[in-house]
């Protein structure tokens, strides 16, 4: 999950007073070099939430690891604002949903996937070009390292069991 729309899930959940310090908080977590201390910090503030707002301490600590995964990548900064929203994603699926309004007579799942493809098609002729779009392979490469670790973390789990 985007750290942007996480800040938004936790400060949600909040009354107007503490939000701004929460949210600064949580960016300044977001912003470290090092997913561990950023874990701690947002820890250190899930716990401090949890008396008074466990709502918002729950809404933190779900899917934690998830949002840590830009800085864990050692993403280019040119590249993480991008990572760090959902606007890319979000921009697609409203264009989309704007094409399938237009559909009068829906003939089952084979269709809607057809119109789903056409209004991807639209939504890729309005996309723009990614800041940081340079250094997509080194994303590509951090990714499939961080997939290789998760497989061999998976083997290591399976042999103990075993």
């Amino acid at each position: 999950m985007p750290q942007n729309h996480k800040i938004g899930n936790v400060t949600d959940r909040l009354p107007e007073k503490p939000r701004g310090v929460v949210e600064r908080r949580m960016r300044a977590a977001y912003h470290t070099d090092s997913s561990v201390e950023a874990e701690g910090r947002l820890l250190t503030l899930a716990r401090e939430l949890e008396r008074t707002h466990p709502g918002a301490a729950a809404s933190l600590r779900e899917g934690l690891k998830e949002t840590l995964i830009v800085i864990r990548l050692g993403l280019p900064p040119t590249l993480q604002p991008t990572l760090r929203s959902t606007n890319p994603i979000e921009s697609m699926r409203s264009i989309c949903r704007e094409r399938a309004r237009n559909v009068k007579r829906r003939q089952g799942g084979q269709m809607a996937l057809r119109w789903c493809a056409a209004g991807q098609r639209e939504a890729e002729k309005q996309f723009r070009r990614v800041n940081g779009h340079l250094h997509l392979p080194v994303l590509r490469a951090a990714l499939e390292r961080e997939i290789q670790g998760e497989s061999l973390d998976r083997g290591c789990d399976t042999e103990d069991v075993a």
